[in-house]
């Protein structure tokens, strides 16, 4: 099993910036490959960008350029840096952890998810 916590998130002004982190614990951090999705409400969850063992990342293009994945094998923790925040950027904010060193965009290729935290954006 995989234990994943969520933090940084919180309400801010459209053109502000937040930082989410992700804590792991329970697998070898460094064997797992890493993901971000969000889920605004009465939509379905998306994929937001995901980071390999090695620190590969693939960004969905609704963030690009303004997101950025990253993760610490030393601290076992996953950040998603969020500058130039919009209001479509609202949603609950999930962390995701797969048994496999490989980037993957799909939500079912995930095998274990944290508890969420919400970024509300307002303009």
């Amino acid at each position: 099993q995989v234990q994943l916590v969520e933090s940084g998130g919180g309400l801010v002004q459209a053109g502000a910036s937040l930082r989410l982190s992700c804590a792991a614990s329970g697998r070898a951090f460094s064997n797992l490959a890493m993901g971000w999705f969000r889920q605004a409400p009465g939509k379905e969850r998306e994929f937001v960008a995901a980071i390999s063992w090695s620190g590969s990342t693939y960004h969905a293009d609704a963030v690009k350029g303004r997101f950025t994945v990253s993760r610490d094998n030393t601290k076992n923790t996953v950040y998603l840096q969020m500058n130039s925040l919009l209001p479509e950027d609202t949603a609950v904010y999930y962390c995701a952890a797969r048994e496999s060193r490989s980037i993957e965009t799909g939500r079912s290729r995930y095998d274990f998810w944290g508890q969420g935290t919400q970024v509300t954006v307002s303009l």
